[in-house]
C-alpha cells in the first residue's frame, strides 16, 4: 500500500534545499530539489518503518499544499 504524503520545499540563499512532510515530523536537506526529494522520501520511509516496528499505524495523509497568488 502507498500512500501519499504533501512536503514543503524550502531554497535557501546558497541554493540549497529544505523539505518537510506536512503530516509526519520528518525533515530533508539536499544540494538541490531532486537531492532533497530522494532524502525525505527515505526519511519517510524509515519513519513508517518505525511506526510499524512498535505497532503504530501510519499516520493519515491530511495536508493539502497549494499556492496563492496575491
Amino acid at each position: 500500500m502507498t500512500t501519499t504524503y504533501g512536503v514543503i520545499y524550502e531554497q535557501a540563499k546558497d541554493g540549497s534545499w529544505s523539505v518537510r512532510a506536512a503530516d509526519l515530523p520528518v525533515y530533508a536537506v539536499g544540494d538541490s530539489r531532486e537531492e532533497a526529494e530522494q532524502e525525505v522520501r527515505s526519511a519517510i520511509a524509515l519513519y513508517l518503518d518505525e511506526l510499524a516496528r512498535a505497532g503504530q499505524p501510519p499516520p493519515d495523509a491530511r495536508s493539502v499544499v497549494g499556492t496563492v497568488t496575491v
